[in-house]
């Protein structure tokens, strides 16, 4: 199969500015090579304690992604509910699920090893390294997002996966014990179905900016 692409040539403040949350995807498949290169970018990222406790888990076979794509409309069900979203807006919701919102070609799951740690003896500590790990796949998935706008690629930073009844299903997609592995993030990714456009963000650089 052909595989014909185009890089953009971005400085990284463009890519930064030209990443957007994609919701729909066209089915054209993702070169090996460009996934591989996302992850190269994302394990460049900061790592605590210099542990690399990250896993990505590439999910490119198509039952497989149904999985994945039912896992992830029963956690928008669920996770919108929670929130009190009105019956009816609620039923849209599905509505556009079902006809393709969040369906891509290749979807990259985000992984840490919970227990993996180099203290001893401290419980509060325990915690705040599993945090650490979280903060660490985190800074490497934004990496891979703005690594992806360099391919006209689009990406979604999904959440709902991450509560335990999803991330299970996730998990085990990707053969991977849930009590041993923490779902950081569940990451669509394709080529955009329609131009992608920035939201603005509600508040500006003085109104989240503390000089002290």
């Amino acid at each position: 199969m052909l595989f014909i692409f185009e890089v953009m040539n971005l400085e990284l403040s463009d890519a930064i500015v030209k990443r957007a949350s994609v919701r729909m995807f066209r089915e054209d498949p993702i070169d090996d090579k460009i996934i591989e290169e996302l992850i190269e970018a994302a394990i460049r990222a900061p790592t605590a304690s210099a542990l690399e406790n990250w896993i990505f888990c590439i999910i490119k076979d198509e039952n497989a992604r149904k999985r994945i794509f039912e896992a992830i409309k029963e956690g928008h069900i669920f996770y919108y509910k929670l929130r009190g979203l009105p019956e009816e807006k609620l039923k849209k919701l599905v509505e556009k699920i079902n006809a393709g919102m969040y369906w891509a070609p290749v979807y990259i799951a985000v992984f840490v090893e919970k227990g993996v740690k180099v203290t001893s003896g401290n419980s509060e500590y325990d915690e705040l390294e599993l945090i650490f790990a979280i903060e660490s796949a985190s800074a490497a998935i934004e990496n891979l997002m703005l690594k992806a706008v360099e391919y006209s690629l689009g990406t979604c930073w999904l959440g709902v996966t991450t509560y335990s009844e999803f991330a299970k299903t996730v998990c085990e997609v990707c053969g991977l014990d849930s009590e041993k592995y923490f779902l950081v993030a569940l990451i669509p990714i394709g080529y955009p179905a329609a131009e992608v456009s920035q939201r603005k963000r509600i508040k500006g650089v003085k109104d989240v900016m503390k000089v002290i």
